[in-house]
């Protein structure tokens, strides 16, 4: 009892008991006043007061176990009212033979004060409850006069009307809707929640000039790039913050609050361009029940690469890395989150040829994914030597001993930093694009293949983050460049067509995604304080200046090569004159003598030059591109 009394949900209970009790009590006494509108004669009197008690007590206890008192009765639902239904007409008729067989008085209780009775208490019990949820649920009076924010609601399907419902019954928002938005013709001039669907979003522009919003909320969590860009591009002219409603992980993960769960517009959310998406299924079908090896796996791109390879159902999954913490991430992730058990982590650097060659030789795998690499500019300027080791040697010593274990794929993950390469990473990446196809060339019975793509929003070390950062702490925000412009993707698409490239290849690709325009840095730094809810001359941008071999520009393609379609909706085939092998082959010898030598000067100028050589270009670097096989650069030859 004191349990009872102490405990708030026991408490509850308790109440909707006693309150069902005096309801069933009522319909049963009803039930005989209606039948006798003359009033009671005194043997039907006697026969209610003698079983009322009686029936209530049975009642009320079949009506526990149909568990009608472990929701609150605020929260009744459709599904709640079919469980009431169940549990009256179960009661009721327990009842009435429990009546029957028991016979306290010499009169049987009448069926229709039986069927009477029934009805009553369904109609009390249910109606009950209906009201409270109504009673609870309406604005209070004078809600719909403005009160703190003015909000429009894009997307007057289910989210928008939980987003409003909760504003109206929840006045220390203090957030008033004001209408919907909705592109849906059918639902043009209705009225949902009191409130009017004012329009579609082709029409924003007008809208916000009439309502004069404080607050715009975008709640279609499904939306897509297009349209938040096109409602974020409306409200940004008129200074309206812009929050969207989350998808439906962010709300299981997250507090049981939906307004609490809107969230800031991400800068992903609005650059501009539709991701792209293929079905995994299809698309990595080829990796399943095959043993498949991921370098890097506790990385940004490797981790997501074991996720989705972890989808398909491959007979092995085998986790590599040097980094002891990210492997074990990854590794507890498949096995406790994911409940996908079939992999192998291995402590291992891809630069030791011993280990790499016991690895493969170990589980000899059908498919390789190498998304091992050092990818910070700043850090690899600074460690040139370190760059080419891990990120060149590093992927001949992996490609090389994977083809000699009879691979049958290798993937390796490069960059747009690779064209035209400008900095220590560019360079060293330039050179793992070579030796893939170069081995490609040599050991045919392994397709070789690579998968060039821009910058990865939210991977480690991206701008994003960086700048969130920035921000939080009032600035300064720091940009290298007033016109620095990069391609942006974000991490499932880059995995998506990593995968996707490994089927297409059919040896000695460079796949590359059409990734729509490049973005100024400054005006994503600016749109991402916009969304803070924050005014861009308010917080500080600072321009630092380029790092040592930065470019304002990437490039997806280098002037010699071509841009060809496949099969892959968005997907880009590089085409070009194929380096010789003897030649890739001499380059990595000069390089290694210089790495092993630490000539680090030597070796920069050295990745310049050798840069150049690969397209038959000028030691002098002129505009001018080869289109054909120079005679004093022997690094091309015709397929």
């Amino acid at each position: 009892m004191r349990k009872v009394v102490h405990d708030p949900v026991y408490r509850h209970r308790l109440v909707q008991l006693l309150v069902d009790a005096g309801l069933v009590a009522l319909a049963y006494w009803l039930a005989f006043a209606l039948r006798f509108d003359q009033g009671i004669p005194a043997r039907y009197s006697d026969l209610l007061w003698q079983t009322i008690a009686f029936v209530v007590v049975g009642k009320v206890l079949i009506f526990a176990a149909f568990g009608l008192y472990e929701k609150w009765w605020r929260y009744v639902g459709l599904r709640d009212f079919e469980q009431i239904l169940k549990a009256v007409v179960v009661a009721s008729l327990v009842m009435v033979g429990a009546l029957y067989v028991w016979s306290p008085t010499d009169s049987d209780l009448p069926r229709s004060i039986a069927v009477m009775d029934g009805l009553m208490t369904l109609a009390l019990i249910g109606g009950v409850r209906l009201a409270i949820r109504s009673a609870l649920e309406r604005p209070p009076r004078g809600a719909m006069i403005p009160k703190g924010r003015e909000v429009l609601i894009v997307g007057a399907g289910e989210g928008g009307q939980l987003v409003a419902r909760e504003m109206l019954r929840t006045p220390a928002l203090r957030q008033t809707p004001i209408g919907f938005v909705d592109d849906d013709p059918r639902k043009r001039g209705m009225r949902v929640h009191e409130l009017k669907v004012l329009g579609t979003t082709a029409e924003l522009d007008r809208l916000l000039d009439d309502v004069e919003p404080d607050e715009v909320i975008i709640a279609i969590p499904s939306a897509p790039g297009m349209l938040r860009e096109r409602v974020v591009r409306a409200c940004r002219g008129r200074d309206i913050p812009v929050k969207t409603l989350p998808g439906v992980f962010e709300l299981i993960s997250g507090s049981v609050n939906l307004m609490r769960q809107v969230r800031e517009v991400r800068v992903e959310d609005v650059l501009g361009r539709e991701p792209v998406t293929f079905d995994i299924e299809e698309s990595g079908a080829y990796l399943r029940d095959r043993i498949v090896l991921v370098t890097g796996a506790g990385g940004s791109i490797g981790s997501e690469l074991c996720r989705q390879i972890a989808r398909v159902r491959p007979k092995l999954l085998v986790l590599l890395d040097h980094a002891e913490d990210n492997l074990f991430e990854i590794e507890r992730e498949l096995i406790r989150d994911r409940h996908f058990t079939a992999c192998e982590s291995i402590l291992g650097d891809c630069k030791e040829a011993a280990r790499m060659t016991d690895v493969m030789e170990r589980f000899r795998p059908d498919v390789v994914f190498h998304a091992a690499a050092y990818k910070h500019v700043s850090l690899t300027e600074e460690n040139p030597l370190e760059a080419v080791r891990n990120n060149a040697i590093g992927t001949r010593v992996t490609a090389l001993a994977a083809a000699v274990a009879g691979a049958e794929r290798f993937v390796l993950v490069s960059t747009d930093k690779a064209v035209n390469p400008a900095t220590a990473l560019g360079a060293s990446k330039a050179m793992a694009e070579w030796i893939v196809e170069a081995l490609g060339r040599r050991h045919e019975h392994t397709v070789f293949c690579c998968v060039r793509f821009g910058n990865v929003l939210g991977s480690s070390g991206s701008v994003v983050p960086l700048f969130r950062r920035q921000i939080e702490q009032g600035g300064p925000v720091t940009v290298t460049h007033p016109e620095m412009q990069r391609y942006f993707m974000t991490i499932p698409e880059s995995v998506q067509l990593i995968i996707r490239a490994g089927r297409l290849a059919r040896g000695g690709e460079t796949f590359v995604l059409e990734m729509g325009e490049q973005v100024k840095i400054i005006d994503l730094a600016r749109n991402m304080i916009r969304l803070s809810g924050q005014d861009p001359e308010d917080v500080p941008i600072d321009i630092v200046g380029p790092r040592p071999g930065e470019k304002l520009r990437e490039e997806l393609f280098h002037p010699a090569e071509r841009a060809v379609p496949t099969e892959a909706d968005r997907i880009l085939r590089a085409e070009r004159m194929r380096v010789d092998p003897d030649w890739v082959d001499s380059v990595f010898e000069r390089i290694e003598q210089l790495v092993e030598r630490r000539e680090e000067a030597f070796l920069t100028q050295t990745l310049a030059q050798l840069a150049r050589e690969a397209y038959g270009e000028t030691a002098a670097g002129e505009d001018e591109k080869a289109t054909d096989v120079r005679a004093g650069a022997r690094s091309v030859v015709a397929d």
